[in-house]
Order: structure tokens, then C-alpha cells, then sequence
């Protein structure tokens, strides 16, 4: 998070939506991402194997304000633009791009049977025909190709070795480590019962893989310090894997500011998925949820062909088209859930909510900065410690 304010806004999910729920808001309440920035959309697979674009990352979704996802978009897209060297007016224009593609798309999806919604998906080759920038379609093919190339298979090489006649993830400390053995006993025990959340199907196809090896893996920027788990598990033959990722769970940041929200789930991995499918036109079909000891999980891929637009350093028109996409994007999400015509109805058909996002956006921009200079200075004087 010291590394630039972009990589602090990030981790401040939590932050955010402290100051968010201080603001006015319409009382319309979605399931909403809670962590929507430039960084949380990207390609993944479907059932099907086709490469998909849309939001992919669900730890803190939630029912709640449509307007606190809107706002963390809007900010990224400012501080984006900030640190790639555009000028204020260059940054303004990509957050009306984002907004104004917002409002369209949800007023349109207001006008959609709410099973029309649910169909409503960004495929590869309608992400390259919305695209009108060659500088981001140049990025978008090379995001697509990284994604297409990690898969299970093609990760054998890079986290496995063969020893002592079978594979092992190979250790890279402080990044990938093993837990210890008891440790490592109770998250068999926990995947054996995670694949009761799976459907039948899925879960008679990974009753067919063998659990030959677990390791800690590090990941995310907000999710540092939380418990990560990588398990590799082995089929009909020594090229046939799968990896499974646990992650750590918790209360959503968005929770104790929903009235009434708060208990919807005991379980805080069966959160994660369930809303993961809400937001999400298709979805990984390994979804599932466990827990470990005192602690609760979500299941997924981790070598599901997930890649994500390189943000840093793209131009200005680029950055402006990429923020339409993701505002296209988060509406469509939103409506999936409730309130599209509400939304609606409140954003209406002028111009006038991406003005004042734009005002937003650039003071929570200003506040954002101040914010990593003063995580950078305490780190400095030794109040925070950093490694």
C-alpha cells in the first residue's frame, strides 16, 4: 500500500466505506462488490471455457448503498489517471465516461425482464467491439492472452516438483509456505466438506481428484495477513490437476453499516459465493464454502484463466474507455440484484450525477493521497511497522 496512492486505495476498502456511510445516501440497497475499483474486474472462464470480462472480487460484497460502489470506482479512476500523468480535465472526462455509462446501462436494464438481466454478460469478443481505442485493445489482447494461459496444467511446472515419487508445491518463503502438519490435516478434513456446497455435478467430478498437497499462499493487497490456501489435487493421471484456493473470510467491511444486514449469513465464505453469483452474469462452477478450525473460507480456482487489464500506465483515451467498461459493467451487476428501476429513476437521463460525481471524485482523489502521504510518514517515523 506504500507504493503509490493507487496501491493504497486498494487496501482501504474498510476506510471507505467509513467515510462512505457518512455521506447522504438514497436508501436503495443492491447487492453491491463493496471493493469496486479499476483493479477488481477482469477475465476468468466459464463453464464453457470462454473468457469472460466482469467484477472478480467479492470479499466484501454485501447489501448496501449502490452509490458506496459507484464512489470507490469513480475515486480509482481520478487516482488512476493521477498517477499515470493525465491532466485533472483528462481524469474528469474518464469519470463521466464511467458514470454516464453507468446511467445508461441501468436505465436500460430497468427497462429488461429481470431474467433478461441475469443473461446480460461481456464476452471477449463484445469487450473488443466496445472497445474504440487501439491503445486498450492492444492491452485487452494481451491481458486475454495471460489469462488463456493459466490454467492448472500449465501451472505444474512454475508451483510443483516431483519428490520422493510424488508432486509437491515448491516452497517459496515468505510467499508460499507449508503449514505444518496438523494444520494441514484439518484443511483435508474442511475440503472434504466444502464439496457438500458444490453442486452434485461438480462435486462428483472432484470426488474423482486425489488431495495430494497443501500450501500457504500469500495473495491480494487488502487480503495480506488474512490465512490463503492452495491445495493441488490429482486426477486419473499425474497431468490431470486441479488447484483449489481456500481464502479467509470475514465480515464484510460494508456490514455494520447496513441496518438490519448484518446476520444474513453465519457463514462468512457462503456469503462470499452466494453474492459472487448474484454480481456475476456466469460464475466459477468450484464455488463453495468451508471452514478450517475457528476460521471460515471460500473455495475456488486458483488457475481459472483470470487476467486483468494492466491499468498502470495506459493513456488518457484508453483510461476512459477502460472506465466506461467498468461503469457498463457495475451497473449491470447491480441490477441483477434489485432497485435497477429505482437507480434509475434517481440518475435519471441528464448529465447531472456524473457532474457531481466528478466533483467527488476528485476531492476523495485529494483525500486519498493525503491519506498514503500519511501512511508513507508514519511508516518513516516508525509509528506503523512495514516489511
Amino acid at each position: 500500500m506504500m507504493a503509490s496512492p493507487y496501491a493504497f486505495l486498494r487496501g482501504t476498502a474498510a476506510i471507505m466505506a467509513e467515510d462512505f456511510a457518512g455521506l447522504p445516501a438514497t436508501g436503495i440497497t443492491p447487492v453491491i462488490c463493496g471493493d469496486a475499483h479499476l483493479g477488481n474486474f477482469g477475465f476468468y472462464a466459464s463453464p464453457e471455457r470462454e473468457l469472460v470480462f466482469d467484477l472478480n472480487d467479492f470479499d466484501e460484497a454485501h447489501p448496501g448503498a449502490w452509490e458506496w460502489d459507484l464512489r470507490r470506482l469513480v475515486t480509482s479512476v481520478w487516482v488512476a489517471g493521477r498517477q499515470n500523468g493525465s491532466g485533472e480535465e483528462a481524469c474528469k472526462d474518464a469519470v463521466a465516461r464511467c458514470v454516464a455509462s453507468y446511467r445508461t446501462q441501468v436505465s436500460h436494464l430497468a427497462e429488461q425482464p429481470l431474467l433478461a438481466r441475469s443473461y446480460e454478460r461481456l464476452d471477449l469478443d463484445r469487450l473488443r467491439l466496445t472497445t474504440t481505442r487501439h491503445s486498450l485493445r492492444k492491452e485487452i489482447e494481451r491481458a486475454a492472452g495471460r489469462a488463456r494461459r493459466r490454467t492448472s496444467d500449465r501451472a505444474l511446472p512454475r508451483f510443483t516438483e516431483q519428490r520422493d515419487g510424488s508432486r509437491r508445491i515448491v516452497e517459496e518463503p515468505p510467499l508460499i509456505t507449508r503449514p505444518r502438519p496438523r494444520e494441514a490435516d484439518k484443511i483435508a478434513v474442511a475440503l472434504d466438506a466444502y464439496l457438500q456446497t458444490t453442486p452434485p455435478h461438480w462435486a462428483r467430478v472432484l470426488a474423482g481428484y486425489t488431495l495430494v498437497d497443501i500450501a500457504h499462499k500469500v495473495v491480494g493487497v487488502g487480503s495480506v495477513g488474512l490465512r490463503a490456501y492452495v491445495a493441488l489435487c490429482e486426477g486419473s493421471s499425474p497431468d490431470d490437476v486441479v488447484f483449489l484456493q481456500l481464502k479467509q473470510a470475514r465480515r464484510s467491511v460494508v456490514a455494520r453499516f447496513v441496518h438490519g444486514e448484518s446476520a444474513w449469513h453465519v457463514h462468512q465464505g457462503q456469503r462470499v459465493v452466494e453474492y459472487q453469483q448474484a454480481l456475476q452474469t456466469v460464475s466459477d462452477p468450484l464455488l463453495g464454502w468451508t471452514t478450517v478450525g475457528a476460521h471460515q473460507y471460500y473455495v475456488r480456482q486458483f488457475r481459472d484463466m483470470k487476467g486483468a487489464i494492466t491499468v498502470e500506465g495506459i493513456d488518457a483515451p484508453a483510461l476512459a474507455d477502460y472506465a466506461g467498461i467498468c461503469g457498463f459493467l457495475l451497473a449491470k451487476s447491480h441490477a441483477r440484484t434489485s432497485g435497477a428501476s429505482m437507480i434509475s429513476g434517481y440518475v435519471g437521463s441528464s448529465d447531472k450525477v456524473d457532474r457531481a460525481l466528478c466533483r467527488f471524485a476528485r476531492a476523495y482523489a485529494d483525500q486519498t493521497e493525503r491519506d498514503h502521504e500519511a501512511l508513507v510518514a508514519a511508516v518513516a517515523r516508525g509509528v506503523l511497522p512495514a516489511a
